[in-house]
């Protein structure tokens, strides 16, 4: 296997941290935040950034069974509500472009329980974490790595 790079430019590393900070304080639902960050996570098995959320998500609060249900939220009964299964669905429409584009009824839907801004928020924290995993898996870069 050809050795990958630990190295990331810190410019980069600050536009991508900037990005992300802007987009979940525009959210404003630091839990919700962070079930989005793991569900794409999730999608693109990003062991780095699963890794880091999940720690994360349990410091603002995330029920542990929302936690353990998240891979397969739209099995899980009432575990998520009405908006959170939205803002999934968006992410996962957003992470998994499959057809090209994101369906109009994935993005009506986030429509319903989103403002225009904080659903532009949410669109660019799933834009963020796409990018932070894009970085972290092309390097291969381990979980552990992360201190609060």
């Amino acid at each position: 296997m050809t050795a990958r790079t630990a190295h990331l430019d810190q410019a980069v590393a600050r536009a991508l941290s900037g990005l992300s900070a802007a987009a979940k304080k525009g959210l404003g639902d630091p839990a919700l935040a962070e079930l989005v960050v793991i569900r794409a996570s999730q999608l693109n098995h990003c062991a780095f950034c699963l890794d880091m959320h999940l720690g994360i998500a349990r410091q603002h609060g995330v029920p542990e069974r929302q936690l353990d249900l998240l891979a397969a939220w739209e099995e899980a009964g009432d575990v998520f509500d009405e908006r959170e299964r939205a803002a999934l669905a968006l992410t996962e429409a957003v992470t998994v472009l499959t057809d090209g584009f994101v369906p109009d009824e994935v993005y009506d839907r986030a429509a319903r329980h989103f403002d225009a801004t904080a659903l532009a928020h949410l669109i660019g924290l799933v834009v963020a974490i796409n990018n932070w995993n894009r970085v972290m898996v092309a390097r291969r870069i381990p979980p552990g790595g992360y201190t609060p």
